[in-house]
């Protein structure tokens, strides 16, 4: 009897367990990086999911939305968003939340197809998000269940790197007076003066995430951050 290929695995173009060719070159890409470039030279991808829950062994992504930048510099043409369908329950209270709704994603993408858009849209660049370690568990509990395999691309916890600004740099405590009791990405946007007119959406959040990631990289150097080791150490999820 002939071995039963997926649907996944066919619209994959792709032998089960076999990384297609765009996935393998981005993989490769993402393994080389210079330590001792400068952070200001640096291609960055600042990102968020929206989810129907945030349990990434029960839930799954509804949306992806990103900004690519240059050093701190946000490229406003280089941007991704995308709908997926849902591989679990569109669940009543996630719907409150993000305010997508079943007949939103009627016309969305097949997570095979978002998938490939996204990872090629990031190439090698380095991740940014806030708690980024949710968001990232989802990507790669999806690319394990298609390809088997994780990203490789290295990333950056605006969360972290806020709390670490505040302990080690008296001049960025003294500049915002004072640390914000909350860290959720609304507060902190709020307490750094960027506008926050929407929330629950993935590329508007993706964006308040750039933005965050532009205010606190403004004080990098003085604290003697400045190449991309230097902000891996401060800054890894």
């Amino acid at each position: 009897m002939t071995p039963l290929i997926s649907w996944l695995d066919r619209i994959a173009g792709k032998s089960p367990g076999q990384k297609p060719d765009w996935l393998a070159e981005q993989q490769a890409a993402s393994k080389k990086y210079n330590p001792q470039q400068f952070i200001g030279d640096t291609w960055f991808v600042a990102f968020d999911t929206e989810l129907t829950g945030l349990d990434f062994r029960k839930d799954s992504i509804i949306s992806i939305g990103a900004v690519r930048l240059r050093g701190t510099g946000i490229l406003p043409g280089k941007t991704f968003y995308h709908l997926v369908k849902p591989e679990s329950e569109l669940k009543r209270e996630s719907v409150v939340v993000h305010e997508i709704t079943h007949s939103d994603l009627e016309k969305a993408d097949e997570l095979a197809d978002a998938m490939q858009a996204f990872v090629e849209f990031i190439g090698n660049a380095v991740l940014i998000g806030h708690f980024v370690h949710i968001d990232l568990n989802f990507v790669n509990r999806a690319l394990k269940k298609l390809y088997g395999c994780s990203l490789q691309n290295r990333s950056i916890d605006t969360s972290t790197l806020h709390d670490w600004l505040y302990e080690n740099d008296s001049n960025f405590a003294r500049h915002h007076r004072g640390m914000t009791t909350k860290t959720d990405l609304f507060s902190l946007a709020k307490k750094y003066g960027i506008a926050n007119e929407k929330s629950h959406n993935a590329f508007y959040d993706a964006y308040l995430t750039a933005q965050l990631f532009q205010r606190f990289a403004h004080f990098l150097p003085q604290a003697g951050v400045r190449t991309i080791k230097d902000l891996l150490q401060i800054a890894r999820p």
